[in-house]
């Protein structure tokens, strides 16, 4: 278990990449190597068992922390196995929903630490810290509940629609024990996700404290727009999607089931892919 002290020691701007980029590599690397290859039921088994414990993991062990930082570290052991289920899968709508997942967590990521770094010159330490935020800085109250609300799969916002369509591949592809065991972890984790914005508002309430003008940075603002653009970012239909997909293609990774077979399958002896050529009528 690491993992949260690096999150607590390390600098903010050092976890956010930490949290992001090796998950993104990783699972790019086995995504390309899952859709190239093959892997039997043995190994499928090992991902599903992999990615139950990652999220039963993360979700029980965020809720006896009491630092800002370190729910944050449990939250992303439990999003290691959210994603690994799309994996799990070895379809094609199981490599896109984990696409998704990672594009979604990682936004909501870079959100999150944002803040946190944000809240810095506010010396936000412990969560309960936060219990006069709503009062003395508003704005940055209803981002960190919009971001954390995401984290917990709050519809409609963008982590909700993460998890749905990975739970949807998990069924699709016979699945039907992990998608449960991920519907059970996330609603545990809305609990401890949701205990940052819930102790923001009902501290500050109970203390009775006066609202003080809290300088506003000038960066923090993106950080605000990002927080509540993930309340629009859910569905396929959203114009990044199609851009997403784009560079799936880019990259080399099929988007559609016809691009799968067209890539992956081998020739049929005696036939060819590409129809009729040159040569073909002697």
């Amino acid at each position: 278990m690491w993992a949260p002290d690096i999150y607590e020691g390390s600098p903010t701007p050092v976890t956010a990449f930490l949290s992001i980029a090796p998950k993104i590599s990783i699972s790019a690397n086995i995504s390309r190597v899952s859709i190239y290859g093959s892997y039997g039921a043995t190994l499928q088994q090992i991902f599903f068992f992999c990615s139950i414990a990652s999220m039963i993991l993360g979700a029980l062990a965020a809720m006896a922390q009491t630092k800002v930082k370190r729910p944050l570290a449990h939250s992303s052991i439990g999003h290691v196995g959210y994603i690994r289920t799309g994996l799990s899968c070895g379809t094609i709508e199981g490599i896109q929903s984990l696409l998704i997942g990672i594009f979604i967590y990682a936004s909501m990521t870079i959100d999150a630490f944002a803040i946190v770094l944000a809240l810095r010159q506010t010396r936000v330490k412990y969560i309960a810290d936060l219990g006069a935020l709503a009062k003395t800085n508003p704005i940055s109250a209803i981002t960190f509940s919009i971001t954390m609300f995401s984290y917990a799969g709050i519809p409609p916002l963008a982590g909700f629609c993460s998890k749905f369509y990975l739970f949807f591949a998990a069924l699709g592809c016979g699945a039907y024990f992990l998608a449960p065991v991920g519907v059970v972890t996330s609603v545990i984790g809305r609990w401890a996700a949701g205990r940052l914005p819930r102790l923001t508002e009902s501290v500050a309430t109970r203390m009775g404290m006066h609202a003080t003008k809290d300088r506003v940075e000038s960066d923090t603002s993106t950080v605000y727009s990002i927080s509540l653009y993930e309340s629009t970012i859910t569905t396929r239909d959203e114009p990044w999607f199609g851009e997403l997909k784009l560079a799936l293609g880019v990259i080399g990774l099929p988007v559609t089931a016809r691009d799968r077979i067209l890539r992956c399958s081998p020739p049929v002896v005696g036939t060819t892919r590409a129809g009729p050529g040159p040569d073909s009528e002697r």
